[in-house]
Formats: structure tokens, sequence, C-alpha cells
């Protein structure tokens, strides 16, 4: 494919961006694990199983517990769409951009919590966060793709592997690259977190903010050049 007819992407939906943000995913639930209670804040399979099995059991003070992150999640989510809209009329940055910089202060606050602080708080701020991520990340230069999780990573990967070695199928061959790198950069960002948690323990989610404030300032300078008159543009997915 030429130039000419090549499609257009916003920074925001860039390989490198879904790379940031994936390597973040795995370094939360690292994080997470290791040093806030042992559970993933990237995703909400575990604690829905959780919750059903505690409703069957008739274990209601446990499930009442569960529906705190669940809800923490739902809320991110909605959040995420209503602010969406809205920051997109101000014509400032991208609600992208300013996500990715609000999660700067909530890693450093979280870092400096005493170690006494109940897991939950930062369980649940960690689950808003992925659950915000998650739905304003959608595609990544036109494929859709979660920036907390690898679960489908996997499943694409495994099938665009085979339709493109049965198939020389060009598209899959892209495609099972694209997903694959993404389960590279959740495991870097686990290994990362834990290497972190093992001398810093609960401060070592300060670590992640070097990575973010670079994938901030480079989103920052999109929106404030060359893709300032794309402000309003609605990125693929949404």
């Amino acid at each position: 494919m030429n130039e000419e007819n090549k499609e257009f992407f916003l920074e925001c939906e860039k390989h490198w961006i879904f790379w940031s943000l994936i390597l973040i995913g795995g370094f939360y639930g690292a994080y997470t694990f290791c040093e806030r209670g042992g559970v993933f804040c990237n995703a909400q399979t575990a604690n829905v199983v959780m919750l059903s099995m505690a409703i069957g059991q008739q274990n209601w003070g446990q499930a009442l517990y569960l529906l705190v992150p669940i809800s923490a999640y739902f809320a991110g989510t909605m959040l995420s769409e209503i602010l969406g809209r809205k920051v997109k009329r101000l014509r400032l940055l991208r609600w992208d951009t300013i996500l990715v910089g609000f999660e700067i202060p909530v890693c450093l606050f979280l870092g400096l919590l005493p170690e006494s602080t109940p897991d939950q708080v930062c369980q649940v701020t960690l689950n808003f966060i992925c659950a915000a991520q998650f739905n304003t990340f959608r595609q990544n230069e036109g494929v859709p793709m979660a920036t907390t999780f690898v679960t489908n990573h996997i499943r694409q990967t495994g099938s665009n592997l085979v339709k493109a070695v049965r198939d020389q199928d060009e598209r899959a061959s892209l495609r099972w690259k694209m997903h694959g790198s993404m389960i590279l950069f959740f495991i870097a960002g686990g290994i990362l977190s834990t290497f972190l948690c093992g001398i810093f323990h609960v401060r070592a989610i300060i670590g992640a903010i070097p990575i973010l404030a670079y994938t901030f300032i480079r989103l920052c300078i999109a929106d404030r050049t060359y893709e300032q008159d794309l402000l309003t543009r609605t990125p693929h997915g949404h």
C-alpha cells in the first residue's frame, strides 16, 4: 500500500501507545497481586465468577464486598464515555491524553499511601483506571485491542498465526505479530513490576510514572501541534 492510499491514524491509535499502555496494564496487575491483596485489577471476570459463587452460597457479605470492585470498573467505563465527549468540546487536549496524564498523580498517590492502608483502596482505584483505559483505547491502527488484559491477544495470536501459515494471508500475518507483541509488552510490564515490588514493596507503583509521563508528553505534543486541527476527530472503534 503506497503512502497516498495508506489509512490515517491518530497518535492515540498508534502501535507505540498500545505497547506503552499494555505494559502499564501488566505492571498494575502484578503490583496488586504482589503488594495489594493478591488480586488482579485489570479485568472483572474473576470477580464476577466469585460474586456468582458467593450468591450461590448465600454469602451476602462476600457478595457485597465483590460488588465494590465491579462497581468501580463499571463507573470507570461510564465516566470515560461521558468525559470523552465533554472534553472534545474544549479543543485543548484529547480525553485519551488527559486520562494518561491523570494516571500519573494516581500512581504517585497510591505509592505514597502507608503500607497499612486497606488494600481495597488501591484495588478499587486501579479497577476504575483500568476500566477507563480499556474503554478509551480501543483500536491499534484499525485492529480492535485491549490495553489491560491479554486473553483476546492470546486467541488472536494463535488464530491469525494459523491463517498466516495455512492460507498465506498477509493481513493475518500482520495481526498475529501485532497481538503477539501486545502479549510480550504485557509480560514485560509484569516482570518490571515484580522486580520493583521486590525492592520497593508498596512504593513500586511509582515506577510506572516515567512510562506514563513519556506517553503523556508525546500525546500532548500531538494534540497541541500536528494534530491540533484534529482534536474533534473520533478515534476508530468509538
